[in-house]
């Protein structure tokens, strides 16, 4: 059996192993198969540049490198068990170590779902390689063919002659080994083959974590070490006219205090006061000393948001996509349905806000411990901030405490950067929690106003939607775009985006399942509106409108109509659950993930509410850890709840109103559904599960509190509908 044609299809036919046996005994072998690791193209193996993930140790134990970073998401453990499962080894003899930046690691990223994706090809050919290695140095021992041996539990076999090895007996043989081609491996990819994916193994830091072990960027500790606070204008994008840094000086243990004239990118060293004391206490007291002038660069405010928004929709708005003859098909339609939706900005929240720890050396290089999702960006912020080169730059990566997209961007690092320089020793930053809720990156808000026509079936056989959204100078700001083949669009013979936009000053940016997260709850909600007024059930119409397509489908039909099949059957779609409970289902598909949630709600005196259970069908291919994966589900339909409930960020004279989980208070232990989570093990290559899972939530709640009431959701959070939780 052949690697995948589409490996083949990019990859050189050539060596791709390099091995190095080092001074302790360990065999070291590293992947430099793909394009971008190429060095110049020369046939000659000495030209590359092995992209290192696993050692093995005379005493047979291995360790794997885990190269991506780690926010919760489980892929420390799930993507070592990758290599563990190619190399057949007992996990019990596996350590794992975490990377830092490497540029021969190819992307380290915890970003979009896509660890898992990226990683796959290469972990299995780093462990396959690797055993088959070890294979032909056992036969070349015995004098047998390697078609007689075989690798278990981190030996190799010759099973006819009752011979064994461990792989650390084998380490000096197997380091002479010739490096096998690329079409000569077998890669294992299918769940029925699995040894070790697909169990639940529990996370490798788990012990860490529980006992209360430093692993977290705040966590960091180096010799002499000072702490800092970075004070920015409540007003995003304001600068610092005067401050009374002197005054501030004169505090118990402060050493440093200094204004930052900073830029205008808010990804990168925004202007600022910092001020550093031997103590992180010592630094926060000083704040509130701290007397600014600043300058403001814009008021931005909800209010006005809404009153521009107001006005747009009465627009006809810029056509993204039309399909058909929508007016035509709207005119001989039998039954229009229109339904409109609200959802707010929301904040990121990571439980560990921002922080980072910087070490200047005086040869100019600098260190950093960065609990960062996309460490090269981390280096680039300080890379332009200190006018470094990247050689001069190096990243840690420790664990994060949640990131959700807020980590993707990294000003924490350059603040930091800047203000180790300028003190010249260790100096770690840690923000407050009102730093982090009130200088996010947050998710935009939106209104959809929808219009479906039917047909005497209750068919949609007509779509118009028109998105008000936020951008400048034409372009949405990040996290504000819609796809123009976001479903229903190719579903819909007859269909028409429309799409305005208000001007925004405040940051946005990626925020989990990036804006899934949002357009889903508008998009399955008036699903629910349509199947209301031509009197169908939920599930049947969504089968109905997934079991065709015009043109290209904007997801796979098949998968989808299956998730909605599984979760129907394990959930008990359809049967009565009494008076003041309802069902509620949604679909939705993102970053290569088909999810399906089926809420049950009960609602009691006054709008109160509470989600009994949940039930989640999900395809992401084959799981690789099902302790993980099942953790990623269950965060996913918490942390979407939470939001969907009673999360909202306001702004008054550009500044963000809410500051502290006072008043944006995240979701209680008690208020947890029961979550139930079935997977089809696909065949298909693994795709990431931080993020499809949670889109769907909110809409199977919102229709759950529709069934049970009659009352349609129609702005998010659902308090404002009257619903509280």
């Amino acid at each position: 059996m052949t690697v995948e044609a589409s490996l083949n299809s990019v990859l050189p036919r050539r060596s791709f192993l390099k091995t190095t046996l080092l001074a302790s005994g360990a065999f070291l072998v590293g992947v430099a198969y793909r394009r971008e690791l190429w060095a110049g193209g020369s046939a000659d193996e000495a030209d590359w540049s092995p992209n290192l993930y696993l050692r093995i140790d005379p005493d047979n134990t291995v360790f794997i490198l885990s190269k991506n970073p780690e926010c919760g998401q489980g892929v420390k453990t799930a993507l070592p068990m990758i290599v563990a499962e190619c190399l057949e080894v007992d996990w019990e003899q596996v350590r794992v170590d975490q990377a830092g930046l490497d540029d021969r690691l190819g992307r380290q990223a915890a970003a979009g779902s896509g660890s898992t994706p990226d990683a796959w090809n290469d972990l299995r050919v780093a462990g396959t390689g690797a055993r088959v290695m070890l294979v032909a140095a056992a036969a070349e021992k015995w004098s047998v063919a390697p078609s007689e041996c075989v690798a278990r539990e981190g030996r190799v076999l010759c099973e006819a002659k009752g011979l064994s090895a461990r792989y650390g007996d084998l380490l000096k043989l197997a380091a002479k080994q010739a490096a096998p081609n690329l079409e000569a491996l077998s890669l294992v990819s299918k769940p029925k083959d699995f040894k070790l994916l697909g169990r639940r193994i529990a996370g490798v830091d788990n012990a860490k974590i529980h006992t209360g072990k430093a692993l977290f960027g705040c966590d960091t500790r180096l010799e002499g070490m000072l702490y800092a606070v970075y004070v920015k204008c409540p007003s995003f994008g304001g600068r610092v006219n005067k401050a009374n840094v002197e005054q501030v000086l004169e505090m118990p243990g402060v050493t440093h205090a200094f204004v930052v004239e900073g830029g205008a990118d808010p990804t990168g060293l925004a202007p600022g006061v910092a001020i550093v004391a031997e103590t992180w206490w010592e630094a926060n007291a000083a704040r509130r000393y701290l007397r600014v002038d600043w300058e403001t660069a814009q008021s931005d405010s909800s209010y006005d948001y809404e009153r521009q928004a107001d006005a747009l929709r009465k627009e006809a708005g810029e056509t993204l996509r039309e399909d058909g003859q929508v007016e035509e098909a709207f005119g001989m339609a039998e039954r229009i349905v229109e339904g409109s939706y609200y959802y707010p900005f929301v904040s990121h929240a990571p439980m560990e806000p921002q922080n980072c720890t910087a070490l200047y050396h005086d040869s100019g290089r600098i260190e950093l411990w960065a609990p960062t999702q996309l460490p090269g960006s981390a280096r680039d912020a300080v890379s332009r901030t200190l006018g470094l080169k990247n050689e001069s730059i190096q990243i840690h990566m420790t664990r994060m405490g949640g990131g959700f997209g807020r980590r993707l961007v990294n000003e924490f690092a350059a603040e930091v950067a800047w203000i180790a320089r300028e003190v010249r020793r260790p100096v770690q930053l840690q923000w407050t929690r009102e730093d982090d809720m009130s200088h996010d990156f947050y998710r935009p808000a939106g209104w959809h106003d929808f219009k479906a026509g039917l047909d005497e079936g209750g068919r949609m056989v007509a779509w118009d939607h028109h998105f008000v959204t936020f951008g400048n100078e034409g372009r949405s700001v990040s996290g504000a775009g819609i796809s123009r083949s976001h479903y229903p669009a190719g579903l819909v013979e007859n269909f028409r985006l429309r799409q305005s936009m208000i001007p925004c000053h405040v940051p946005t940016g990626p925020w989990r399942s990036p804006g899934h997260s949002a357009f889903c709850w508008a998009f399955q909600s008036f699903f629910d509106d349509v199947c209301d007024a031509s009197g169908r059930d939920p599930l049947e119409f969504r089968m109905e409108l997934l079991s065709r397509s015009f043109g290209e489908p904007p997801l796979d039909l098949a998968r989808t109509r299956a998730t909605l099949k599984l979760a129907a059957e394990k959930a008990g779609w359809g049967r009565e659950l009494g008076e003041k409970r309802g069902m509620g289902l949604a679909f939705h598909f993102d970053h290569g993930g088909f999810a399906t949630h089926i809420a049950e709600v009960s609602v009691g005196s006054g709008g109160r509410y509470k989600v009994d259970r949940v039930v989640s069908a999900i395809d992401v291919g084959p799981v690789l850890n099902r302790s993980g994966a099942e953790n990623q589900v269950e965060g996913c339909v918490v942390d979407a709840l939470s939001t969907c409930s009673q999360l909202e960020i306001e702004f008054i004279a550009g500044t963000a109103k809410q500051s502290n989980f006072r008043d944006y208070p995240l979701l209680r232990i008690d208020q947890t559904p029961t979550i139930e989570c079935h997977f089809i093990e696909s065949d298909n290559p693994p795709s990431g599960l931080g993020e499809p899972p949670f889109a769907p939530v909110a809409p199977a709640i919102a229709n759950a509190l529709f069934a049970a009431t009659g009352r349609r959701v129609r702005e998010m959070p659902f308090v404002r509908a009257g619903f509280s939780i």
